[in-house]
């Protein structure tokens, strides 16, 4: 398989390894499709540090997985806390949230199509579908 395939896989019925997928991206804060079901993205995104703005998602609900690493989730007006490998944490639409990781933590992400990267929040880790959708790392 090309190497570009393991970012966003053109043919249907594509094998993914992940983790294979995961390394192969060189920046944090950078998401990648990798899958689409229905009308829902499948990504896989590495976070190192906190620059993941507070935020929500005014019409959808975003599933995360803890693929590796340690991942701490704030949920404005909750006790924030942290999602270890193998954890799935689902944050439901108009919850305010931001996550963050002393270490690089891997993440897969399943969001709706229509959903905004950092919700109706812009900052310097902000990427449209498009980006998302690059099958070459930036």
């Amino acid at each position: 398989m090309d190497c570009l395939e393991w970012f966003y896989p053109k043919k249907m019925n594509s094998r993914i390894n992940i983790q294979v997928a995961l390394n192969n991206i060189p920046n944090h804060f950078s998401p990648r499709i990798i899958g689409e079901v229905n009308d829902v993205y499948i990504k896989i995104v590495k976070i190192l540090g906190k620059k993941v703005p507070w935020h929500h998602h005014k019409n959808e609900d975003e599933l995360f997985y803890v693929v590796e690493g340690n991942l701490l989730l704030e949920i404005e007006g909750k006790d924030s806390f942290i999602m270890n490998e193998g954890d799935i944490f689902i944050v439901k639409k108009g919850i305010n949230h931001r996550v963050s990781s002393d270490d690089e933590c891997k993440i897969i992400l399943i969001e709706n199509k229509t959903t905004a990267h950092t919700g109706d929040v812009k900052s310097e880790i902000t990427k449209s579908i498009d980006d998302q959708r690059q099958s070459e790392p930036l």
